[in-house]
């Protein structure tokens, strides 16, 4: 079994995807490990390979195409257009939702780890 660090495998792993890609050891275009081969070559649950193929689109680091599996691609500059004052506060709203969500997905991911460390009963 994979030890505990700390953080949440699927963000190692997540994190690792967008560090070869960076450095160009992927490039756009190419196929990821589909979420079975993640889950074998990372001894990972099928929802933690979710969540990291999950955070790199999030991130800008991948698309998916719905039976073709996902693929590399590189985040996009950031635009500069003019949204209007309610959309600014709607995508900031947004924002500290998905921060929330991630720090809750972090949160139970530790939590899994301590009780799997649990002696069993029985």
């Amino acid at each position: 079994m994979a030890e505990f660090t700390g953080r949440a495998k699927y963000l190692e792993i997540a994190d690792d995807f967008k560090r070869r890609i960076r450095q160009g050891g992927l490039e756009p275009g190419t196929k990821l490990p589909s979420e079975t081969e993640l889950m074998n070559t990372h001894d990972v649950s099928r929802t933690v390979a979710r969540q990291a193929i999950s955070r790199l689109r999030e991130d800008g680091y991948a698309i998916s195409h719905q039976g073709k599996g996902s693929f590399v691609t590189l985040p996009e500059e950031p635009r500069q257009t003019k949204h209007s004052p309610e959309f600014e506060e709607i995508a900031g709203y947004l924002s500290d939702v998905r921060r929330e969500v991630r720090r809750l997905s972090e949160r139970m991911d530790q939590l899994e780890q301590l009780v799997r460390k649990q002696p069993q009963d029985g």
